[in-house]
């Protein structure tokens, strides 16, 4: 029989040919290499207005394909102009995602790989990194080799997956299986964080079915931290009020002061009363590998899980959230569903990590925290994270000696929390409208971006150093800016 001949040529089916991925493989490494030399030339928030970048883009797809020198040219002249910079040494907002080269190569290599690890058989090496890395970390955190962990995308998934899991220990009322709706049986479920906990926890049980009037905010102290004598109060309250309270979350590194809660008490507390201990060091934790600031952990033994983020403070590229359990039996309970399409003759004998959570396809994320830990070592991430501690020193030292400002809470790592305060003005409104004229003052100019957050009602800057790039001629930049900015408003 005749092979009936088509109209596909060879550029209308499979993939980019080889020799043009080269090509323009090397022109983008180049471009990358180039961003980052000279980043500091780019505005680190753009001066734009919603809708802005939209309306530079076509309202419907391509019929034909486009060449990649147009693709790459718009990148240049249509996305670029509305990038927030968070690579830029002068970020100094939220809590900054730097990546680095090593782990944007391994991305690169991710992506080829288009890896699914969701067993062990559809990517053995996927699986084995991720538990050899993660038990790289472990040793580097001084964690024991009771924690066993588990990659997610975010704190906010790891966390929620603890709550699960807290909520799965409670067998007897079979969660799992029944769920929670429409059961007169089962009390309604609490759980415990501090008034400055992140908004994640709620998300999560808001997502679990346990809902906002299930999360119990225990208040804190003059530096911001859970106090242990109100949890505790509030767990006897709540039990003679018929709830049950089943999961607390501690902080280690809160997101508006870094404040850390008192974690060995609240995991006293918790083992008294039988409660599952979730911590949250999704910033913070990362201190933990100097040996110095191994205290910050101090109880987490106690602890039955833990989130760290290294996307968050170890120059990782979004995203990798690392989430360990003392109690990984249970977190597989939980969420283990195989069907038979999914089984395989060496499940008795693996780790098959989509049995511990929502999601069946993973990403090879490990590879890029393997590339950092062994480019860097530990010795060598370890020191960028004391010289971000001791940039945030520095600047500490001059909002506490500056008459014109004032340090707003404590500074355990390089967080600060500060706010202009003059001497004669002492009206709490106004100065809450100085200190936001203040921050988008500054943050109008380009050169550094700031962020802020609420303190007892008081508006209140945030500065964060945690930037791979960030050295000290940028701390002293963002002083003077603030500095030459508030005396332009109040002149």
């Amino acid at each position: 029989m005749k092979t009936t001949e088509n109209n596909f040529s060879k550029k209308n089916i499979g993939d980019m040919p080889v020799e043009e991925f080269r090509n323009f493989g090397h022109q983008l490494i180049d471009w990358v290499a180039d961003y980052f030399q000279n980043i500091e030339s780019y505005p680190v928030l753009p001066n734009i207005n919603p809708g802005d970048i939209k309306s530079k883009l076509p309202k419907t797809p391509p019929v034909d394909g486009e060449s990649m020198e147009e693709i790459l040219k718009d990148i240049d002249g249509k996305i670029m102009p509305g990038i927030t910079h968070w690579n830029h040494p002068n970020f100094m907002a939220y809590f900054n995602s730097t990546s680095s080269g090593p782990g944007i190569l391994a991305e690169l290599l991710s992506a080829a790989f288009n890896a699914n690890g969701m067993l062990w058989k559809t990517s053995p090496a996927a699986t084995e990194l991720e538990e050899v890395t993660l038990d790289w970390f472990r040793q580097m955190l001084g964690l024991s080799e009771n924690f066993w962990g588990i990659i997610y995308d975010t704190a906010s998934v790891s966390s929620m997956h603890a709550i699960a899991a807290a909520r799965e220990q409670l067998s007897e009322y079979q969660f799992r299986q029944k769920g929670l709706a429409g059961r007169k049986e089962i009390p309604r479920l609490k759980i415990y964080t501090s008034e400055q906990a992140h908004s994640s926890i709620e998300k999560g049980a808001i997502t679990l079915g346990i809902g906002i009037d299930g999360i119990r905010k225990i208040p804190v102290d003059n530096e911001f931290r859970m106090i242990p004598s109100q949890l505790e109060k509030a767990i006897t309250e709540d039990r003679e009020n018929g709830w049950l309270p089943f999961c607390v979350v501690a902080t280690v590194g809160t997101t508006s002061t870094t404040s850390i809660d008192p974690v060995n008490e609240i995991a006293d507390i918790c083992k008294r009363e039988k409660l599952w201990l979730h911590v949250d060091a999704a910033h913070a934790g990362v201190a933990a590998i100097i040996p110095e600031m191994r205290f910050i952990i101090d109880g987490i033994e106690k602890a039955d899980s833990l989130v760290v983020n290294p996307h968050k403070w170890m120059f990782t590229p979004v995203d990798l959230s690392i989430l360990y359990t003392r109690k990984p039996k249970i977190l597989k309970q939980a969420f283990s569903l195989v069907p038979e399409y999914l089984k395989t003759s060496e499940d008795n004998i693996v780790i098959n990590y989509m049995d511990y959570g929502i999601q069946l396809g993973r990403r090879f994320r490990s590879l890029k925290l393997w590339f950092i830990i062994r480019y860097f070592g530990t010795e060598g991430i370890a020191n960028r994270i004391k010289d971000h501690l001791r940039l945030g020193k520095i600047f500490a030292e001059w909002i506490g000696q500056n008459t014109n400002f004032e340090k707003m809470a404590p500074v355990p790592f390089s967080t600060i929390c500060f706010r202009a305060h003059p001497q004669d003005l002492n009206d709490e409104q106004k100065l809450n409208e100085l200190n936001e004229q203040l921050m988008n003052s500054v943050n109008s100019t380009g050169k550094i971006f700031l962020t802020h957050t609420k303190l007892n009602g008081k508006f209140v800057c945030r500065l964060v150093i945690s930037g791979l790039r960030t050295e000290e001629k940028h701390v002293m930049l963002a002083q003077e800016i603030l500095q030459n900015k508030l005396t332009e408003i109040l002149t």
